[in-house]
């Protein structure tokens, strides 16, 4: 009888804590290694999209951390790397962790942002199992993963030539995702409305908070956006109880309201001494513009007091370019 007992006992805690992703279970305690999806290439090779799977024995939130959702934003990636590659990430003490360290693999390895047929794979959600190839990546990890989540953090780097500093993005209306955002610690907390068709649109959607992490330039490692990016989440995976890794605590938080870019009036040769992260004041002297003659220049000033939160490092500008983010706290 007591055999019987125990065998529905075991039943049961594996009926209610295994995890099924892809029709793979993974049972507390268990790592697995397997392939969100697969898809053909004209020269008919495969692409795979690689998850990690790490489990504790005991209970606890199930986290998603990723990066690459654009291919060329190897910060992001390389955040999650070196995530995954400690052992008490890859150990966790409750919980689960779910790991992608590249989610457009097909950008990725080709250097671009978008799909090969040039979509947003960010504007794909929550997509479809029979549309395009970003609307089927996208369907996958909303069926199989933040279904299953309790967070997520989706880390991502600045675009073309646009250098953002250290900061998390998230929507001030949702109360958790905020207190999520202070524990993490970035240096900088921007309210970040919901856009269409986007990850974390769909999650809150499903009542599954997800920071965006943004952090450097694109194809270009950024030692500060990635040490900012491992600590903040470690941090938070430590006040999860998800683990406990010894990281340096932030002095400061600087929570941002609203944000602006200045862009250019003219264009021309784009100068800008001013360090990102630093504070400036309105008309102040922030950049300037130069024909490339050396005839005429123009200054550009801060249209009000704020932070240096991205500065585009292209020297060559158009008319309309967005040149320095200011954010106002």
């Amino acid at each position: 009888m007591g055999l019987l007992l125990l065998s529905i006992h075991l039943q049961l805690m594996t009926t209610v804590s295994s995890l099924e992703i892809c029709g793979k279970t993974i049972l507390p305690g268990e790592s697995a290694h397997f392939n969100l999806t697969s898809y053909r290439l004209p020269i008919s090779d495969m692409l795979d999209t690689p998850v990690f799977v790490f489990r504790s024995l005991k209970p606890g939130p199930v986290v998603l951390l990723q990066g690459g959702m654009h291919g060329n934003e190897t910060n992001g990636v390389e955040i999650v790397r070196q995530l995954v590659s400690r052992h008490g990430i890859k150990n966790p003490i409750k919980g689960t962790i779910i790991a992608i360290p590249i989610l457009n693999i097909a950008g990725f390895i080709a250097g671009t942002r978008d799909l090969p047929d040039g979509r947003d794979l960010n504007r794909c959600f929550p997509g479809s199992k029979n549309g395009s190839l970003g609307s089927r990546i996208a369907y996958s990890l909303t069926k199989e993963v933040l279904s299953i989540i309790d967070l997520g953090i989706d880390f991502h780097t600045g675009g073309e030539k646009i250098n953002n500093y250290p900061q998390l993005r998230c929507s001030f209306e949702d109360k958790q995702a905020k207190d999520y955002a202070k524990i993490f610690e970035p240096p900088f907390i921007l309210n970040s409305p919901y856009r269409e068709k986007s990850l974390r649109r769909e999650a809150a959607k499903l009542k599954k908070p997800v920071l965006v992490y943004e952090g450097g330039e694109s194809l270009r490692f950024t030692k500060l956006a990635v040490e900012q990016g491992v600590n903040g989440t470690i941090r938070l995976l430590n006040h999860l109880g998800v683990c406990d890794i010894q990281v340096p605590k932030v002095n400061h938080t600087i929570i941002l309201s609203s944000t602006a870019w200045i862009r250019a009036r003219k264009a021309g040769l784009f100068r800008t001494t001013k360090k990102y992260g630093g504070f400036v004041e309105k008309d102040e002297i922030i950049g300037t513009i130069s024909d490339p003659y050396g005839e005429k220049e123009y200054d550009l000033k801060a249209p009000h007091d704020g932070f240096l939160i991205a500065i585009n490092n292209k020297p060559v500008v158009n008319e309309g370019d967005a040149l320095i983010h200011i954010g106002i706290e």
